[in-house]
């Protein structure tokens, strides 16, 4: 049975922060993807957050008039919370309390496949987690069902904190050899004269729809966010030398909370460590300009913002000319294609092979 969530929508005031109906986007999108069913939402502009509650005892009174309304049973911010906060929040409201990296762990949960995937999820769930264990309080007692209990370390999450920790530098170690792993493929992959090219976007632009246009590949394809977590690496191979390796990374966000980041990092690494970096944006989204800046920083933060980039402007199918216009402005240096109807992709080799040989 799905969650009835109620969205709390903080507008902060800050200059890069997004507008509500923006914010109400992506989060009812976020929510949708844990399986959740948005039945109400609540704007609170916050300058100063209380370090109790995050919000007001006014808004707090809206929350509680809201959840008897509607038949609530969570609450999502779309802000992060402290642990103190996220606990007084569960007790005055009586519900759930889940906050934007709590949700998007969530769903990184559910999309985990390979076991590697499942281990970089079970470490960013128990470094979020590790802080918020308060005994047998509310968090321990709420784990097994619902939007933000569930995931690979759930279990793990009922033992002590030395344990957990002990678990967490397990995992940590097999992460390391997953990291001298790829980085053997990889070196071995160079040896043999192929080069390496790493599919990065934000989520939902159709990494993997244009991995499978330009390799016949397979990838697993949904209208999603977060639908690939696991590297998928393909061939594309025409008869010119050299052979391509292109592989589809996991999506980014806006604030892709710090920990995933750290967490994927071997996965990641695929894309720091790539000859040449294949930027995949979907054009047309009215977002597009955005995304492209979200891109941009998280590449800043995994140390690959000096690699060679070729810009896809993906979805060219879903615009008119005028469209197609601007998003040439803006990005001049972009290639419009659609990956869903190979279009533009013969143009998107030519300009990846240049780049990898200039």
């Amino acid at each position: 049975m799905r969650d009835k969530v109620c969205l709390v929508l903080i507008k902060t005031g800050a200059k890069d922060c997004p507008e509500p109906r923006d914010i109400l986007e992506e989060m009812t999108e976020l929510t949708e993807s844990a399986q959740g069913s948005v039945v109400a939402s609540v704007t609170a502009n916050v300058v100063h957050p209380s370090p109790s509650h995050f919000i007001r005892k006014g808004k707090i009174g809206e929350l509680r008039d809201e959840i008897v309304k509607t038949g609530a049973n969570v609450l999502i911010f779309s802000v992060d919370l402290t642990p103190v906060q996220a606990r007084n929040l569960e007790e005055d409201c009586g519900v759930r309390v889940v906050d934007r990296t709590g949700l998007i762990l969530d769903i990184f949960a559910r999309r985990a496949v390979s076991s590697d995937g499942k281990l970089q999820v079970e470490l960013a769930q128990m470094q979020y987690l590790l802080p918020r264990l308060v005994g047998q309080g509310v968090i321990m007692s709420r784990l097994g069902g619902g939007i933000g209990t569930r995931g690979p370390g759930e279990q793990k999450l009922e033992v002590d904190r030395r344990k957990i920790r002990r678990r967490m530098e397990y995992i940590q170690a097999q992460l390391e050899k997953l990291r001298t792993h790829r980085a053997q493929i990889r070196k071995g992959r160079r040896q043999k004269g192929l080069r390496q090219v790493a599919i990065v976007g934000y989520t939902n632009a159709g990494k993997s729809t244009l991995l499978n246009a330009l390799t016949g590949a397979d990838a697993y394809v949904e209208n999603r966010l977060f639908a690939t977590l696991d590297p998928k690496t393909r061939i594309y191979n025409d008869g010119t030398e050299p052979a391509i390796l292109f592989t589809d990374t996991v999506g980014f966000i806006r604030n892709l909370p710090h920990g995933l980041v750290k967490a994927f990092h071997a996965t990641l690494e695929e894309a720091v460590d790539a000859d040449l970096i294949l930027v995949v944006v979907d054009a047309a989204s009215e977002h597009f300009i955005q995304h492209k800046y979200v891109v941009d920083e998280v590449l800043k933060e995994l140390g690959a913002e000096a690699k060679k980039k070729v810009l896809a402007l993906n979805k060219a199918d879903l615009l008119n000319d005028a469209e197609k216009t601007r998003a040439q402005e803006n990005f001049p240096e972009g290639v419009l294609v659609s990956a869903a109807r190979k279009q533009g992709v013969k143009e998107l080799i030519v300009k990846v092979r240049e780049n990898l040989t200039s």
